[in-house]
């Protein structure tokens, strides 16, 4: 049975959350209720607990059993935490890492899909500051369930009032179905830049982060996987429980992903590799002269079309770093590669892609379909392509 941890605040629409935990319950989840103190002025611990049969947290210094921390117990057996309502007050908490009480301090205990449903005055909903914390929420991979229009309990109409209970339900389903989606499977990717050495100094390499690559390692491990990634020197940090294998190079990554892909299923080439690498390396630091000089380049081995020759039983999902939409030429690396799908995105844009915390990927498949995910986050677009592909 999966369990709910069901976060409380403080806004009116906290006596709907008694409906909410009914429903869950109903839903066959397990269900524990965690309240602020702003939202124990509108409903009671006593309630809840009655309700749901378990005990209910609200101050931080809580122990249901005694010895126990009970942030800690709660949110490491939790499958799902979902807050409804969530306020403004929360919200900001929640995306900046405050932890003053026991739901926010339990928050930032939790590792797995989190679902919020905020609820307040529709000023405060369109303000800013509140756009900006779900923003941040987002990004992170939480999933929002948006108010509804209609009139709030100040006499005012407009978008902030509590989403229905059926599709808060929904949407909590929802989040535990994906975090099972690769429950027993393997995942290899490969991310960031290659650098070919010029000399002991210089090297060729491009600008990918590995942004990218690691938003798709916390979507396939939140999603229930074994996740390895081969990177090269990126300037993104990679998740947590997440085992990272870096290189420098091309040859390098293919000995890495060619050792780690045996008895995988599904392999994302997300790295930027160098196609090219200098000829002859030079020992030490070249001297600048007044002559030109000329560089040699050899071709690099393709590391996906290796990846898909060798592993016919793992889906192999390249990657394409385009000027333009470059659907024509896709295919044919597609076809080229024997890869079961490519994922392009326009490099030539500033606002995606490399230097940017969003991307735009159009993702191509073998049997001749084509999907575009639309500008989301990394994150986002990372969910988004393993929803694709599995």
């Amino acid at each position: 049975m999966a369990e709910v941890v069901l976060g409380v605040s403080g806004s009116v629409a906290a006596y709907r959350a008694c409906d909410l935990a009914r429903e869950l319950m109903r839903a066959g989840f397990g269900v524990r209720v965690c309240l602020t103190d702003s939202a124990e002025r509108f409903v009671s611990r006593a309630l809840f607990e009655a309700l749901t049969g378990r005990p209910c947290l609200q101050d931080t210094f809580d122990e249901p059993e005694a010895g126990r921390m009970a942030h800690i117990d709660w949110a490491r057996a939790a499958s799902v935490l979902v807050v409804a309502p969530a306020t403004a007050n929360t919200l900001a908490k929640l995306a900046h890492g405050v932890g003053d009480d026991m739901l926010t301090t339990l928050a930032l205990a939790y590792r797995g899909p989190v679902v919020v449903a905020p609820a307040m005055n529709p000023a405060m909903y369109a303000h800013q500051a509140t756009q900006t914390s779900l923003a941040v929420l987002r990004g992170r991979g939480v999933d929002v369930v948006e108010p509804t229009e209609g009139d709030v309990a100040c006499g005012e109409n407009g978008q902030g009032k509590l989403a229905s209970i059926a599709t808060i339900v929904a949407a909590t389903q929802a989040a535990v179905d994906r975090s099972r989606r690769l429950d027993g499977q393997s995942v290899l990717i490969t991310a960031g830049p290659t650098e070919e050495a010029i000399d002991d100094v210089r090297t060729i390499t491009n600008r990918s982060s590995g942004k990218m690559g690691f938003a798709l390692a916390r979507v396939c491990r939140d999603m229930g996987a074994r996740v390895v990634v081969v990177a090269g020197p990126t300037t993104a940090t990679p998740p947590a429980d997440v085992d990272v294998v870096r290189v420098r190079t091309a040859e390098e990554m293919l000995q890495a992903a060619t050792r780690l892909a045996q008895g995988v299923d599904l392999v994302f080439a997300a790295a930027a590799v160098a196609d090219y690498r200098p000829a002859e390396r030079v020992v030490g630091k070249m001297r600048r002269t007044a002559e030109a000089i000329d560089l040699k380049l050899v071709p690099n081995p393709d590391i996906v079309a290796t990846l898909a020759r060798d592993c016919p039983h793992a889906k192999v999902v390249a990657f394409a770093a385009e000027p333009g939409e470059g659907l024509e030429t896709a295919r044919e690396k597609m076809a080229r590669k024997g890869v079961a799908a490519i994922a392009v995105n326009d490099v030539s844009r500033a606002d995606v892609g490399f230097d940017s915390d969003d991307n735009e990927i159009t993702l191509l498949t073998d049997d001749g379909q084509v999907s575009k995910s639309g500008k989301r986050s990394k994150l986002a677009c990372a969910r988004w392509l393993v929803e694709q592909v599995t």
